[in-house]
């Protein structure tokens, strides 16, 4: 059900000023307000209602992601050749004031060859053509139906901050309330759940706490990541797009001044920060760099609008104008880079504030972790995609395809298979050691619509190298654990892996518990792990209750991975130790219903428990400490978003129980 909003909040601007706002105000500080703006009374109220937030797992849609149209306001902030470059492959959605004003548009637009056939038009009233600020977030909640996330606009313009409201009634989406004060201009996302902004958002809401406005961005938007920094351009705006842009799940681009501007340090600061934080394709961000100094002419040219495959940056008549249509370019390859002039742009305001992208509301989307850097080396590497139809289109199960190349070969193709609900999964093969691969993923649907991972496809695709040594990097000692009786069950073996090389080894997974029997290593090594030249990593492996017998040796592996290669461990005990009392007395936890679908009971005798749930490579999925009701402790599975094998690891004070179970669509 849609929900209608009216908008509501107390702007408080944190000036020095008379309790009747009759005094005059420094409106640079207050970002662009007009004479008349500035002698509102600051106590400008406006209705605003909360709402729950979107259900399920939420996707915040980025500048970068498909696009049905951009949306504009007239009168323009914007010179006509921008909106002709635009509506000549996407529609263009210009809010006007009446149907007079519409006509009065359409008019100019056909004066100057703007393609009239792409131009639609939303009656609305507005203060303002910084669509950018006030325009609507859009989302994809857990059923994959899109949605309008308002905010209350942090400046007295009422009409502007109906806007959201009015878009999701014009395309007849949902609308949800976060009541977190915000501004378009200061909040950029990653599309894989990072969001950032400058901490401006913590001066705008200070009754908030760090921690609550984080929450605010998570539950509304689903970015559980929210990078909130300085603010290195020194004006007073502090929005993040004057400054810095996400390009994709793994790209920033991030504004560069002379090392004589006494801003230099903070702009590198930022650079620095984001090149050491962990992007969405969980490796540091690739960070760009765009030279804009902001000397006259204005170069504000990381305030440039993504959209589909093209890029349109701001030009001034500058000397760097060049250099920064360079710069793009290498950022953004297989993008169509366009300067569009004007010498209305500011260092603090161009071409991207005042233009707003509309999320294609039936995309088809690739959410896929790509296979990037070094790896190490196998002649087969598996790729895999959850692929979603947000149209409710039948995806074309012979159109899900990875295009990839070894080296510089030419690009071949492999099928993509659906292996359950929406997860596709295809093979690159005959990889030899050493080889360099590119690859991206393609699909199709029945509603016309094409999608490729990354978005740019074949330009500007995933790469990844792998490493082969002829050596071994890795030692174990022993070279096989061996549990022979109780008390090395229950006291532990040692176990040493030991770095055979004089170069550091990056161990960037270790099974953690077995699958044939209950073994375990106690106090795990946070991964990945260091392991400097000629170092020994201690290991205290225990047991509990075997679970399986094979025969007259029990047998299981350790699996331990670096970045050169994959290493196994045998880990053994004696069929003896596998008498079915003891089987019985050690492992008192029932699990229900197994297989699981939406949640999984563990009943058991006792008060309270921790409870470790692992995937089937040992990863850590969840872990933490519970309270049973009537000795049944019942954990929602919404969060584990793929079906197959579970493992689990119930602690008490009782003893250390495992086991597994399935969780079913």
């Amino acid at each position: 059900m849609k929900h209608r909003l009216i908008l509501v909040f107390v702007l408080s601007l944190i000036l020095s000023i008379t309790v009747s706002g009759q005094s005059k105000k420094d409106y640079r500080k207050l970002h662009y307000l007009s004479e008349e703006e500035m002698s509102m009374p600051l106590n400008t109220q406006r209705d605003f209602v909360p709402t729950d937030p979107p259900a399920g797992i939420i996707r915040n849609v980025a500048e970068f992601d498909q696009m049905q149209g951009v949306l504009i306001r007239y009168p323009f902030g914007i010179p006509m050749e921008l909106i002709r470059e635009m509506a000549d492959y996407t529609t263009v959605v210009t809010i006007v004031a009446s149907g007079s004003q519409q006509q009065a548009v359409t008019t100019q637009y056909q004066n100057n060859n703007v393609n009239i056939e792409n131009c639609e038009f939303l009656i609305a009233q507005t203060d303002s053509y910084w669509v950018r600020d006030y325009g609507p977030w859009y989302v994809f909640d857990g059923d994959n139906q899109p949605g309008i996330v308002d905010f209350p606009y942090n400046r007295p313009r009422p009409n502007d901050n109906n806007i959201p409201a009015a878009m999701a009634d014009y395309l007849d989406i949902d609308l949800y309330g976060m009541n977190l004060i915000s501004t378009g201009g200061n909040y950029m996302c990653s599309g894989m759940g990072i969001a950032a902004s400058t901490d401006l958002v913590w001066e705008e809401n200070p009754t908030l706490t760090h921690d609550e406005v984080a929450a605010y961005v998570n539950d509304y938007l689903g970015n559980s990541v929210y990078e909130v920094t300085m603010d290195p351009l020194g004006d007073y705006i502090k929005h993040i797009d004057c400054w810095g842009k996400f390009l994709s799940p793994g790209k920033v681009i991030i504004g560069q001044v002379p090392e004589t501007d006494n801003r230099y340090e903070d702009f590198e600061y930022i650079a620095d920060y984001f090149a050491s934080q962990t992007s969405s394709y969980g490796k540091p961000w690739d960070v760009y760099r765009v030279f804009t100094p902001g000397t006259a002419p204005n170069t504000p040219y990381s305030n440039a609008l993504i959209l589909n495959q093209k890029v349109f940056v701001p030009q001034t008549g500058s000397q760097w104008d060049d250099e920064a249509l360079v710069s793009w370019q290498e950022a953004m390859p297989g993008y169509e880079i366009i300067g569009i002039y004007s010498n209305n742009w500011e260092n603090t305001d161009a071409l991207h504030c005042r233009t707003k992208g509309i999320a294609d509301l039936g995309m088809l989307y690739i959410d896929h972790m790509p296979t990037i850097g070094t790896v190490p080396y196998h002649p087969d590497y598996e790729i895999s995609a959850d692929i979603t139809a947000c149209s409710g289109a039948t995806i074309y199960s012979d159109s899900v395809l990875i295009y990839y190349k070894i080296n510089a070969g030419d690009f071949a193709v492999a099928n993509m298979t659906n292996i359950s609900g929406n997860t596709y999964s295809g093979t690159i093969s005959d990889v030899m050691p050493g080889d360099t691969v590119s690859y991206y993923i393609y699909a199709a649907d029945n509603s016309g619509r094409q999608s490729k991972q990354p978005y740019i496809g074949q330009a500007d695709p995933f790469v990844f190298k792998n490493f082969y040594f002829p050596y071994t990097e890795l030692d174990f000692n022993p070279d096989s654990v061996l549990f022979l009786d109780y008390e090395q069950m229950e006291v532990g073996i040692h176990l040493d892996i030991i770095n055979l090389t004089e170069n550091r080894a990056t161990i960037n997974s270790l099974t953690e518990f077995g699958e044939v029997f209950a073994w375990y290593v106690d106090s795990m090594p946070e991964l990945p792990y260091e392991l400097y030249g000629f170092d020994t990593l201690k290991l205290l492996v225990k047991c509990d209750i075997p679970v399986d017998f094979l025969g007259d040796i029990i047998v299981d592996t350790m699996f331990v991975e670096t970045n050169l290669g994959m290493y196994k461990e045998r880990i053994m005990i004696d069929s003896d130790l596998l008498s079915v009392n003891i089987t019985k007395a050690f492992n008192p936890v029932t699990v229900y219903p197994n297989p699981a679908k939406d949640m999984v009971n563990f009943s058991i005798d006792t008060e309270s428990a921790n409870i470790k749930i692992f995937d089937i490579n040992g990863q850590v999925i969840m872990s933490n400490n519970f309270a049973s009701a009537d000795g049944v402790i019942t954990i929602n599975l919404q969060s584990v978003s793929k079906t197959g094998t579970y493992f689990y690891r119930v602690t008490t004070d009782q003893g250390i129980y495992n086991g597994k179970f399935i969780i079913i669509e």
